[in-house]
């Protein structure tokens, strides 16, 4: 149950991050769903090309089904309201990389891949919508921009591959990734 929560806050968050790009680049509302779906689909989908799955296993009517409604509901969000996703959007952030990132290293673990391809998995699965979206958007990649996505991406991994899967592990490590990134935020702050 806690893992499925902290997923959904993690799809959604994405969600939101593509479409407050669409917006502050000015983007029509065409705009704001592509980036939006983008950025919460598009590290799937490169893992799935990575792991010779099909894209379509990606497409469920529950995740799309939240992310469309996140998209469609910043449609009616005061533009003003952006500023406040620039304070709290890092916090939410950090629980979309992490959650995508196990679920990456999860998708590899059990299709018996090794240790690099599940590290491949989780770092296409946790910063690759995000890349997509920046470049879309214009922008330097935030990954490529600070490394500590793309670490945490790995310290994900290295905990599915020795063998966290419970729901409480699981959630340990969005909560270690989370302190970690909002760590470092703060410390870029001052």
């Amino acid at each position: 149950m806690t893992w499925t929560v902290l997923h959904i806050i993690g799809m959604i968050a994405y969600a939101i991050s593509g479409a407050f790009v669409a917006i502050q680049a000015k983007y029509s509302f065409i705009g704001i769903f592509v980036l939006g779906l983008t950025t919460s689909y598009g590290g799937s989908i490169i893992r799935n090309v990575v792991l010779d799955i099909p894209v379509s296993d990606i497409w469920d009517r529950h995740s799309l089904l939240v992310v469309l409604a996140t998209l469609t509901t910043i449609l009616f969000v005061k533009k003003n309201w952006i500023h406040h996703w620039n304070r709290w959007g890092y916090f939410f952030d950090s629980i979309g990389l992490a959650s995508f990132a196990i679920q990456g290293g999860l998708l590899a673990k059990s299709l018996q891949h090794d240790l690099g391809i599940i590290i491949i998995a989780s770092m296409f699965t946790g910063v690759g919508g995000g890349m997509i979206r920046d470049l879309l958007a214009g922008r330097t990649p935030l990954a490529l921009r600070e490394e500590i996505h793309a670490v945490l991406t790995i310290v994900c991994a290295l905990c599915i591959w020795a063998g966290w899967d419970s729901p409480l592990e699981l959630s340990l490590i969005v909560f270690f990734i989370v302190m970690i990134r909002m760590f470092s935020v703060l410390k870029c702050l001052f």
